[in-house]
């Protein structure tokens, strides 16, 4: 996966979006979203099965990021193939949903907006759920890319200015820290 340190957005205050390299980057990134107020149903988590796979699953670290992997599992929807089952362990906040075929967990308001849709929605792809989460098209398919490598997508939508400005800071900085 290309250094996400080398990626940098340009600024928006209605969204802002990164591609994480390992749980440990994602774990801060939440963490610091939860200490501005924002919870689980605000923050759009996408990654691809084995990341979840690799990260949250029997996994021995104990962080706000994984509780939640363990408070959802078995709550999640899996869409397509006529299967109404539920999906154990999904990896991270909020509702959660799985897209067979593609191999991707999702969760946040993105989930609950996919799982509404229903089977259709997920033949967009990643891509497509990118760019309906507010991600530029070009934006999307860099991350696209990168999730597919492993990384650990998050996004929200910022109360505020302010809050934008801060995540996108410290998200897009120089520092080695994410």
């Amino acid at each position: 996966m290309e250094n996400q340190n080398d990626y940098r957005p340009e600024f928006r205050s209605d969204y802002v979006s990164r591609v994480f390299r390992d749980r440990e980057s994602a774990d801060r990134a939440y963490n610091e979203l939860a200490e501005r107020g924002y919870t689980k149903d605000d923050v759009n988590v996408l990654m691809s099965d084995d990341t979840r796979d690799r990260y949250f699953t029997n996994s021995d670290v104990d962080t706000d990021l994984g509780d939640k992997v363990a408070e959802n599992a078995g709550k999640g929807s899996l869409i397509g193939g006529g299967i109404g089952a539920t999906v154990g362990a999904l990896a991270a906040i909020g509702s959660n949903i799985l897209l067979p075929g593609l191999g991707l967990v999702v969760a946040g308001p993105l989930a609950a907006g996919l799982a509404g849709a229903g089977a259709g929605a997920a033949t967009g792809g990643l891509i497509g759920a990118l760019t309906g989460a507010g991600v530029p098209e070009d934006e999307a398919n860099r991350y696209s890319n990168d999730i597919k490598e492993g990384g650990i997508y998050m996004g929200y939508k910022p109360r505020n200015e302010e809050d934008a400005r801060y995540t996108y800071d410290r998200w897009h900085s120089d520092s080695r820290e994410y």
